[in-house]
């Protein structure tokens, strides 16, 4: 798409201009680079995500699909609220390179993807997890600590439930957030936002 789509370019290249001063590198390099394993820390990868559905989104919407409304989970309603024009796209790219940081400096955790229902889940859930998404009527995602994670799992597997741990570095959407809270806060509050 970068090579291929002007659109897509011009918004990615905004974005990772954008994001230069709060990475201190060129996300483009990591972006096209054959490391994977570079994208992986928060700081990085929240980022990326950021940049590349904000490039999809310009490049849909010039070709005329354009959004009746907007929706997003996580990074994804900062895509939808700069789209919106909440907030301007260097204001945005700051706030997610910050977020981004904060996270990257609590304790890593664990993911893991489950295929139940929220019910059914819930009475499952110990305390110590935290239930990170509903997905769909048939799929959650909870998080916590590694040794928290990998109990679940063998408990849910030996009763025939369909689970896998997620590729991630931290426990997001989880408990072992709630610090990122109040920092994070104070940077939307001292952010100019429009209705």
């Amino acid at each position: 798409l970068y090579r291929t789509e002007p659109v897509f370019r011009a918004a990615l290249d905004a974005c990772a201009d954008g994001l230069y001063g709060e990475l201190q590198l060129d996300l483009r390099d990591i972006l096209f680079d054959d490391d994977a394993e570079a994208m992986l820390p928060t700081s990085i990868m929240q980022p990326a995500i950021f940049s590349i559905e904000y490039s999809l989104a310009r490049l849909w919407m010039s070709r005329g699909v354009m959004p009746a409304a907007m929706v997003g989970h996580s990074i994804g309603e900062f895509v939808a609220a700069t789209l919106a024009g909440v907030f301007e796209l260097g204001d945005a790219l700051r706030l997610v390179a910050r977020r981004g940081r904060l996270m990257q400096a609590r304790p890593s955790g664990a993911m893991l993807s489950v295929r139940l229902p929220l019910d059914a889940l819930q009475a499952r859930l110990p305390a110590e997890l935290s239930l990170a998404a509903e997905n769909s009527p048939g799929a959650c995602v909870v998080a916590g600590e590694h040794d928290a994670i990998a109990c679940f799992r063998v408990v849910l597997e030996a009763e025939g439930i369909a689970c896998r741990e997620l590729k991630t570095s931290h426990a997001f959407h989880s408990a072992m957030m709630d610090a990122v809270v109040g920092p994070f806060r104070a940077e939307v509050e001292a952010t100019p936002r429009r209705p």
